[in-house]
């Protein structure tokens, strides 16, 4: 017997008569079948939030408990879709149904008709275990699809062949304590509970972004977690795109949480035409979209960050590095104090749950490096990168607090610098990385010690002209040192030519390590040797003046093929023309 709606309060739905049901099972609401999910129980009463608009629902109405969990199905496919918060395929939606979905619509996540190659790797008769691979599938030109045991089964392998296959045809099966299970290309996972791993390895390897003021100065690891909190017009989305583009994963998931749909429909309309700078393939070829904008139900919000980072799970456990870009969890936040109010909670700080550090702990909580459960224990990470929009940029506020606390990496964006057209807008003096010290071995090894050393210098000299600022606007520049002039142009170096980046420039747009190093050290090269001219007569404006200033200033420009001879010879000239300037004594 189906329950009965009791009382209807925005996407709140009391409902009797579900004596049967269990926490999160997913039910459906009304003569249209709304999909709501359980989150508290009383007896046979139970509270749902519904993942769709509510108008129209009363008392009455019936409640049908379906008995699963909120879950995603996972398989080939997943690549070049855009979903909505509960695994919804947008796309194939508005082929069925126009550009404006009507409630109650649904449509299987995954293509239930078309057919994949799956080739078998594994061997008849041997023994299987929890994420061993079964076999393969190409499922774009860029991922090749590994097919694993589920999570939570294993036996004997008594079937599995190559072939032609739908997600819903059988490939194989497995016998076990549970009797014989059939395998599939595709499997489902409940999005609240994390999938299993064998180990969590240290954040021991950065992943490299090619933005310079990330990797140099504030690093996050593979498998890390990062937030980039900002206030309008600051540059988050562009920076999440930019990593998206160009970050060192395999699979990039990103999550449009609440964002306005103006700023959605840009992305989903932009991500198809970007071409994956390394392979020169379509983007969308390792790429999935969710969409969840601010005019969506607001429940979906909530599900929709749990199903990003179920679907960037699947993937590490096929062994690659995942990327999940979340924009914003301030919206997620703002979703989870709507909800709360309507349930009568206590509230906290600012109205926010009581709850609301716990729930973000648990999401960053899946981002990491690890062994997968396979028997050949191959590693894969998933990096979680979060966009948090406090109101007016003020960072003091509840979510972003509780996201500072979850997360080790913190790129704070500076509207001053937006508005000067800084960007990436990160403030150097207020961001931070805590992975330096487990990321130095790598540097060390792949690089060497000095670029440990130039990144410390650098930042010394923007903090030193942090302080010196100060008694510039007092005194203004001329009554300095010319020590002191010098050390502001240093600073102006690392700020105009180092740290600014275009991501719309071709070369700009990416930084390889390599080229990142020799960059810092001509700029540092350059100071140092301002310096040693000063103490011999020279003044900082005849510096200035010198033509190697000038090709200094464009070293951003310099294509990678060109790197090694470029700057030997930039690094030649800039000793000679300084050199000179010191010998004849400032003349």
């Amino acid at each position: 017997m189906p329950g009965t709606v009791g009382r209807v309060s925005g996407p709140v739905v009391i409902a009797d008569g579900l004596d049967d049901a269990k926490m999160y099972d997913v039910v459906r609401v009304g003569t249209l079948g709304l999909v709501g999910e359980i989150i508290r129980l009383v007896g046979g009463t139970a509270t749902v939030q519904v993942y769709e608009d509510t108008t129209g629902i009363r008392p009455g109405d019936p409640v049908e408990n379906t008995g699963q969990a909120l879950s995603v199905e996972l398989g080939p496919g997943l690549l070049q879709s855009i979903y909505d918060g509960v695994q919804r395929p947008l796309d194939v939606i508005q082929k069925g149904v126009g550009d404006f979905i009507t409630r109650g619509t649904v449509a299987p996540p995954l293509d239930e008709k078309r057919k994949w190659e799956f080739t078998a790797t594994a061997k008849v008769g041997t023994e299987v275990v929890s994420g061993q691979v079964l076999g393969t599938v190409q499922e774009t030109s860029l991922i090749l699809h590994k097919i694993m045991v589920p999570p939570g089964l294993r036996g004997t392998l008594i079937e599995l062949a190559s072939g032609s296959y739908t997600i819903r045809d059988p490939i194989g099966s497995v016998t076990g304590s549970a009797g014989k299970t059939p395998l599939f290309l595709s499997q489902r996972w409940i999005v609240r509970l994390p999938r299993p791993v064998a180990q969590k390895l240290p954040p021991e390897i950065p992943l490299v972004t090619g933005q310079r003021v990330v990797d140099t100065f504030f690093p996050v690891a593979k498998g890390g977690t990062a937030c980039i909190p900002g206030p309008f017009g600051s540059g988050k989305t562009v920076l999440q795109q930019q990593l998206a583009k160009w970050a060192d994963s395999d699979v990039v998931v990103y999550v449009g949480c609440g964002e306005r749909g103006n700023e959605m429909t840009e992305i989903l309309t932009l991500f198809p035409t970007l071409v994956d700078p390394k392979s020169k393939r379509p983007l969308m070829e390792r790429t999935v979209l969710i969409a969840n904008t601010s005019n969506m139900p607001v429940a979906a919000r909530e599900a929709s960050v749990y199903t990003g980072i179920t679907i960037a799970e699947y993937y590490r456990d096929m062994g690659y590095d995942a990327a999940l870009m979340a924009d914003s969890t301030s919206r997620w936040a703002e979703a989870m104090r709507e909800i709360s109010g309507r349930l009568e909670e206590m509230p906290g700080e600012e109205g926010y749950p009581a709850y609301l550090g716990r729930r973000v702990a648990e999401f960053y909580e899946r981002a990491g490096r690890v062994v997968t459960l396979s028997p050949e224990g191959r590693p894969g990470s998933v990096t979680v990168v979060g966009a948090v929009s406090p109101a007016g940029g003020d960072t003091s506020e509840p979510v972003s607090q509780n996201t500072l606390r979850a997360v080790r990496v913190f790129w704070a964006l500076d509207a001053s610098l937006a508005a000067r057209r800084h960007f990436p807008s990160i403030n150097w003096l207020q961001s931070y990385s805590l992975y330096l010290g487990d990321l130095e071995p790598w540097y060390v090894g792949e690089l060497s010690r000095e670029f440990v050393g130039l990144r410390q210098k650098a930042l010394e000299i923007l903090q030193k002209e942090s302080e010196l600022q100060e008694i510039v606007q007092l005194v203004g520049v001329d009554a300095l040192p010319e020590r002191e002039k010098a050390t502001l142009d240093a600073a102006r170096m690392l700020r105009e030519d180092y740290l600014q980046q275009s991501a719309y420039d071709d070369v700009d747009t990416y930084t390889s390590i390599r080229k990142q190093v020799r960059m810092l050290r001509a700029i540092l090269a350059f100071s140092d040797r301002e310096q040693t001219a000063i103490e011999k007569g020279a003044t900082v404006a005849q510096l200035q003046k010198l033509p190697v200033r000038t090709k200094l200033s464009r070293m951003k420009w310099i294509p990678e093929a060109e790197l090694v001879e470029q700057f030997d010879r930039l690094e030649l000239e800039m000793g000679e023309a300084v050199d000179s300037l010191a010998v004849a004594g400032g003349s």
